[in-house]
């Protein structure tokens, strides 16, 4: 067992026992994080990648974006503060992020792209076709946790998974497992950009990965292909006309003059990936829980706003689809349904929820009913 010094408090040092390492020093810290990559990948991670703290871009293009109101009525993205881009502001003794990254889009027989083109049917973003990640990847993450804790004892960490005033991509970046895109998602120059990502805040002195640089070039693929040109200019992205914002984030009204955009996507939206020509080198994921459940993908429109409120409850659980709420599932349906083609079966489904107790459903079926009767 030996202590180190892992930064001051006040006046005195503040310092951690490290167990289970047979030489001190930084060449005990590097062989620790490579079996730490060696258990992420058991654990279904394809990368590991550990970031310094120092997020002074990534904090004053937050600021910049924040200014401008691109975060829509999100207001969790002001809250808190500063803490979202200081880790250590969050998590005090902070001085390292390792940050991992998990591949989830399934292997189907109907490439993705199709369903567009196909108007009734339900184009659901492929990472919610499956289990919800958030529970998957935070259990994995804790068990990873804890196997680092069995070699070098008690630390100090906390894991998330899209669950706190986190800047995971520009961590993400930092730590070597891609850049930030034109469309701001991560991409991988081996892997495309269909992954998700976790991280632990840690108080480990852990050595850091170097970043990679910008493969984007001068393609504009993403932001020509935005249906609602919510990619208003290289790496800046206006949430409050994306697809995803509008149809998962949004509680209220989407805006009469983008929903003819939105087509039949009905949760989340997936071009910017589905047409960047680096995902050309994506896998299928592996992961057993990120395959397609009840039908999602590949059910019509009318199948699933014909749920009733039991149905998705039911089928709703464990989904990442629950956070858009019963009545933001209809409403998003109802928009698809009025951008579908004219038909006698889906005005008659429409006519049925007319009268639905929520006027939010209201609104957008009457919208809807009037694109189908015109």
């Amino acid at each position: 067992m030996r202590r180190i010094i892992l930064g001051t408090s006040g006046n005195a040092p503040f310092t951690k026992e490290i167990v289970g390492l047979n030489h001190p020093g930084e060449q005990d810290l590097k062989a620790l994080v490579a079996r730490m990559r060696g258990w992420a990948a058991d654990l279904g991670f394809q990368q590991l990648g550990i970031a310094a703290t120092d997020l002074q871009a990534a904090e004053a293009q937050l600021e910049a974006w924040l200014a401008a109101g691109y975060h829509g009525a999100m207001d969790y993205m002001q809250r808190h503060g500063r803490r979202r881009t200081r880790p250590a502001d969050l998590l005090p003794g902070t001085r390292r992020v390792i940050v991992v990254r998990m591949d989830y889009l399934p292997d189907e027989a109907q490439p993705p792209a199709a369903l567009l083109a196909q108007p009734e049917q339900a184009y659901v973003a492929r990472y919610t076709l499956g289990r919800d990640y958030h529970k998957l990847m935070r259990h994995r993450l804790q068990r990873l946790a804890q196997q680092v804790e069995a070699e070098v004892g008690q630390f100090n960490y906390r894991v998330f998974v899209d669950s706190g005033p986190v800047m995971e991509k520009p961590l993400a970046a930092k730590a070597g497992l891609g850049w930030q895109g034109k469309h701001t998602n991560l991409i991988n120059k081996e892997a495309g950009s269909w992954f998700l990502l976790g991280v632990i805040y840690t108080d480990l002195p852990l050595p850091v990965d170097g970043p990679v640089t910008d493969h984007c070039g001068s393609c504009r693929a993403c932001l020509d292909v935005c249906p609602t040109g919510a990619i208003v200019a290289p790496y800046q992205l206006d949430a409050r006309r994306c697809i995803s914002y509008l149809t998962i984030e949004l509680r209220g009204s989407i805006p009469v003059e983008l929903r003819t955009a939105i087509g039949n996507r009905i949760f989340g939206c997936d071009d910017c990936q589905l047409f960047c020509p680096w995902n050309k080198f994506a896998r299928p994921t592996a992961e057993a829980d990120f395959q397609p459940r009840h039908q999602l993908d590949s059910a019509t429109l009318l199948e699933l706003f014909n749920w009733n409120e039991a149905t998705w409850e039911q089928r709703s659980r464990g989904s990442a689809i629950r956070r858009a709420g019963y009545t933001g599932w209809l409403r998003n349906i109802a928009v698809a349904l009025g951008n579908a083609p004219a038909s006698a079966e889906i005005v008659a489904a429409l006519q049925a929820r007319a009268d639905h107790p929520s006027a939010l459903v209201r609104e957008h079926v009457q919208w809807a009913l009037d694109r189908q009767t015109r």
